[in-house]
């Protein structure tokens, strides 16, 4: 226990020496508590930030507009720690205006088409305030959108929040089933051998020689579109280099006296297994499990851009990709731009991270 626990802290503090993995670190650590708090940090707290303004559609950064808050009579809203995850219905309709005036019981507004139009609209206050009186910093607000508006009039800023939720779940969903079913293929593989690899290791090979992306294919039409079906069939698709890695380490573990020794004591063996053999692998599993993350936010944005990901109006990077890729060629093209970018940074971050664990896992080695 001394010894594992030296190997750690000797991990730990080669990781602190390496800046650019602790900036990933930090980076990855920050987008997990924005997927956690998405709706209490996205100025859009409807359900997926779906709210729609169709007049102010593929506005770039920085945009600001006035509008009127009209109250929907049938609305209702979440309540409760569920509105902090799921989002709240809206309970107003958001008109965007380019001024107003009082008129007796009616209010007069100029409703805001494009930048050169506007047309005159007429609200009874009654059916605006309830009764009240009219008061303009409750009934009428000005939204600044920091990163512009989609071509259905929505947040980008809050939708770019909120997707994140995806990509981080794909990741971490993906890994847990890959390192899950790899691990114990690969322990199984590399222990037992004779026929047992044989088998294991023929499926390895047929799971290898098909294409991923095609192999997901193939899950997601059998799963069928969903959250959680990509998930499970991106992580179903990731399973094989783990298999492959466990399965190489255990051969060579296998074979070294302190396991024969066990053997002689008369171990079973799974305590074999998983108290001597898998705490040897479990460095090179978390090299391989940082590397699966990074590439499962590429395979499920590939696929929210397909369109067989994440479906419509839950916001997905990949999803957004899609929505404005053929924005790219005009001054619009910062609406593709901003989650193409958010996935880079963030596979970019696993990436970092894992070769660091790499090197300092390498250098451990060669310090024995």
């Amino acid at each position: 226990m001394q010894a594992q626990a030296s190997y750690t802290k000797n991990l730990w503090l080669r990781i602190r020496k390496h800046k650019p993995a602790m900036t990933s670190a930090c980076f990855i650590a920050l987008t997990c508590i924005m997927a956690l708090c998405a709706y209490l940090l996205a100025p859009d707290h409807t359900p997926h930030a779906d709210r729609q303004t169709v007049e102010i559609q593929s506005q770039g950064p920085g945009y600001q507009q006035l509008f009127l808050r009209v109250p929907i009579s049938d609305s209702s809203s979440y309540q409760g720690i569920s509105a902090y995850w799921s989002g709240r219905r809206a309970t107003d309709r958001w008109v965007p205006i380019a001024g107003y005036s009082l008129k007796g019981d009616s209010l007069h507004i100029r409703q805001w088409v494009d930048e050169n139009t506007s047309i005159p609209v007429a609200y009874a206050l009654k059916s605006i305030t309830g009764g009240a009186a009219f008061n303009p910093e409750q009934h009428l607000a000005k939204r600044t959108y920091w990163l512009g508006t989609d071509l259905f009039g929505r947040d980008v800023l809050s939708r770019v929040i909120i997707g994140s939720r995806v990509s981080i779940s794909v990741g971490l969903v993906a890994v847990v089933i890959s390192v899950s079913l790899g691990l114990l293929l690969g322990m199984l593989a590399g222990y037992y051998r004779g026929w047992v690899d044989a088998l294991i290791s023929w499926l390895i090979n047929v799971s290898w020689s098909i294409p991923t992306l095609l192999l997901v294919f193939a899950f997601t039409l059998a799963l069928g579109k969903g959250f959680w079906q990509v998930f499970v069939a991106v992580g179903l698709t990731m399973w094989v280099n783990v298999a492959r890695l466990v399965r190489g380490q255990v051969m060579a573990i296998r074979e070294m006296e302190y396991i024969q020794a066990a053997r002689v004591l008369g171990f079973s063996h799974a305590r074999i297994m998983w108290k001597h053999i898998l705490p040897n692998v479990s460095g090179p599993l978390m090299v391989v499990a940082a590397g699966n993350f990074a590439t499962a936010i590429m395979v499920e944005a590939g696929l929210s851009f397909l369109g067989l990901g994440v479906q419509p109006p839950q916001p997905s990077w990949g999803g957004m990709i899609r929505e404005h890729y053929p924005y790219i060629m005009t001054q619009h093209a910062v609406l593709a731009s901003i989650p193409g970018l958010a996935i880079m940074l963030l596979v970019l971050a696993f990436n970092i991270l894992g070769n660091a664990l790499r090197d300092a896992m390498d250098a451990r080695e060669q310090g024995r």
